[in-house]
């Protein structure tokens, strides 16, 4: 076959990946953490909420949660380790099922993959080290600056290429303004989101101190009931 060719087929590729990955994953999550308690697909549904259907999940706002999810996540271009190593993978004209595995083989770094559950466990960790008294700002500023004085940076703050707070995040805050009520993790994020710009720019050395995707989309998930976060 000659090279000029090959498009049309990775294009039949990667139409199928998109059709079984979803369904794929929502089998690992239900043989995890649902006893194996397999739900079909709901071909009336649309990609995204026929996923969240899968996990098992009913509630309407969760649907409309894992549209967005999807589609932000989604939104990588090449910068990160996954999107940049299929992109390099897929150059050297890989076929779709080959440079998706390089992708997900980026993506199980801890410094990759894990960025939602490490913001989601700092923020645990924050309302622990508050016990119980509302998060003020006095308070919020203490943790950072014993987080970034123990060698450690705070998850979910700081871009590789953004120096202003990521878009995605501000959609995320949005959707939980509107439909997440008496969420202490919700009001802990939003609090976090007031005050840590302010102390990291007077720490200075930090290029980006504002907060990207990951400082909210765990909240989201633990919120619907997402137990890969709890």
């Amino acid at each position: 076959m000659k090279k000029t060719d090959y498009w049309a087929y990775y294009y039949e590729d990667a139409m199928d990946l998109l059709a079984k990955i979803p369904r794929i994953a929502a089998l690992v999550y239900r043989h995890k953490y649902k006893n194996s308690q397999i739900i079909e697909p709901d071909h009336s549904l649309d990609w995204a909420a026929n996923f969240a259907h899968m996990l098992g999940y009913t509630d309407h706002h969760m649907k409309e949660c894992m549209r967005a999810y999807l589609s932000m996540h989604a939104d990588h271009e090449g910068y990160n380790v996954s999107a940049h190593t299929s992109i390099l993978v897929g150059s050297a004209l890989s076929d779709p099922y080959l440079t998706y595995s390089a992708a997900l083989n980026g993506l199980a770094g801890p410094l990759h993959g894990l960025a939602s559950q490490e913001s989601h466990k700092w923020l645990s960790s924050l309302k622990e080290y508050h016990k119980g008294v509302p998060p003020s700002p006095k308070i919020i500023e203490e943790f950072v600056r014993k987080t970034i004085s123990d060698g450690r940076v705070v998850p979910g703050y700081g871009h590789a290429v953004l120096r202003a707070t990521d878009p995605r995040f501000l959609y995320f805050k949005a959707f939980a303004d509107r439909h997440i009520k008496n969420c202490e993790m919700r009001d802990l994020a939003v609090a976090c989101f007031n005050t840590i710009p302010g102390v990291m720019k007077e720490i200075g050395k930090i290029k980006n101190p504002y907060p990207n995707i990951d400082a909210f989309s765990g909240i989201l998930l633990q919120h619907y009931g997402i137990e890969c976060l709890t």
